[in-house]
């Protein structure tokens, strides 16, 4: 028997007429009554109830229209199953650039080895305000930011990491050696900053404004959108920059940059993975999650 004559039956109890159900099936209302006869004759017991105006199941119609209720959905389970079988997964991502620079190279290999065969990937860069944006209007399955302030992001999983750590950072040729550094120090020298909308200047300028400064007390500031010239400049000595700390891990360690902190400033910000709250248990998050864990060194700032 095919399954179209089960969901005649199961639209005709619905609607109540032989003219409305050929409607919405689009097909002629002969072909409806033909359908329900044959099932009528099939199981050999009368399913609708035609004596008034609207048509109506019998006993034995509404125990056939339960049972053909279950096997149209295990039908349509398995049409869905066999179309991606075979076929990729897709996980859309974006972040901030901080993240996206200091993390998520590490986090793509580590998932790559465990998805590539299984998962498109699709991601970008973008600023928090435009990132939290496109999350809402469904661009992205999921997202990771840096943010000062809280988010609302109503509707959504939200998975806090450990906070990201914001210092100044020179060149040992400046010859600022102190770990503490007086800010009086700092503004002997030019300001590699990012643009006003990004969550470290929008830090940096808190914090100033706590101590009755602004950027313009800086001996000259430079605005540097791209994160790795910002600090390819502080490298060679042109000045000094408020990042995050886990974008200069390696030339802090290595010598090449020296890290400041500024007594009453506030040194950290919030780090939050925020997914698609119909995708937060689907086994390509859950891994992409596992790979950011693995991505954060042990003891790191939370």
């Amino acid at each position: 028997m095919q399954t179209e004559y089960l969901k005649t039956l199961v639209v005709l109890g619905q609607v109540g007429s032989f003219s409305k159900t050929a409607t919405d099936l689009s097909i002629t209302q002969s072909a409806v009554s033909q359908r329900i006869k044959f099932l009528e004759d099939y199981y050999g017991r009368q399913l609708v109830d035609r004596g008034g105006k609207v048509l109506l199941l019998t006993d034995a119609g509404k125990l056939v229209v339960n049972r053909a209720e279950q096997i149209l959905l295990l039908e349509a389970q398995l049409a869905n199953d066999l179309k991606q079988q075979g076929e990729k997964l897709r996980l859309s991502i974006c972040c901030t650039p901080t993240f996206g620079v200091a993390f998520l190279p590490q986090v793509m290999e580590r998932f790559m080895l465990r998805e590539a065969d299984s998962v498109d990937l699709r991601f970008m860069f973008h600023s928090l305000d435009q990132t939290i944006k496109e999350l809402q209007e469904n661009e992205f399955d999921l997202a990771v930011i840096e943010h000062c302030d809280e988010i609302d992001v109503c509707g959504f999983h939200t998975v806090e990491l450990p906070r990201d750590e914001l210092v100044f950072v020179s060149s040992p040729s400046l010859g600022l050696k102190e770990s503490e550094v007086e800010l009086e120090r700092l503004f002997q020298h030019c300001l590699i900053a990012r643009k006003p909308d990004c969550t470290s200047r929008k830090l940096l300028d808190v914090n100033l404004s706590r101590h009755g400064h602004k950027v313009e007390d800086f001996k000259r500031v430079v605005i540097v959108d791209d994160l790795r010239l910002a600090l390819e400049t502080v490298l060679s000595g042109g000045g000094v920059s408020f990042v995050s700390r886990s974008l200069a891990t390696r030339e802090l360690e290595s010598g090449q940059l020296v890290e400041h902190s500024v007594s009453g400033f506030e040194h950290l910000r919030r780090r939050s993975v925020i997914i698609n709250a119909e995708r937060k248990d689907d086994q390509e998050v859950v891994s992409f999650l596992e790979c950011i864990s693995a991505s954060f060194p042990v003891g790191c700032v939370c």
